[in-house]
């Protein structure tokens, strides 16, 4: 397992909207330590950095660039994940690209919960290959 804690619990059982909830988490992580170990830039410009990449509309946009690396069963939660019916509407984004976002998001925390972080960094590196 390569999860910080070893607690158990099976992802595949998670609503859509729990998984996007922790792999909100672990996307934002993972774009913050990318921009910390680039370059020692101010607080203020990494943080600005970090929100373009983690907006609604970037994300959409990286989940629909990884899709056709994703196996049958990745497919299936961003599927999940992007039909997820949320309370929430999106401030600053389509309604397409919020769902979108919310796929990705939801993918990222099921393989994170899997404890698949080798996959988990296969993707994210293609994510991240044209940016930062």
């Amino acid at each position: 397992m390569n999860r910080f804690l070893d607690v158990p619990c099976d992802p595949a059982q998670m609503s859509a909207l729990n998984l996007a909830f922790i792999g909100d988490a672990v996307f934002d992580l993972l774009v913050r330590e990318t921009l910390v170990c680039q370059a020692n830039r101010p607080v203020r410009s990494q943080h600005a950095k970090a929100a373009s990449l983690v907006k609604a509309a970037s994300q959409a946009a990286a989940a629909k660039k990884i899709m056709p690396l994703l196996d049958e069963t990745e497919l299936a939660v961003l599927r999940r994940g992007r039909n997820a019916h949320t309370n929430h509407k999106a401030k600053n984004a389509t309604e397409s690209d919020y769902h979108y976002a919310t796929a990705l998001e939801a993918l990222l925390g099921f393989l994170y919960l899997n404890g698949q972080t080798d996959r988990l960094r296969t993707l994210f590196d293609q994510i991240m290959e044209e940016e930062a």
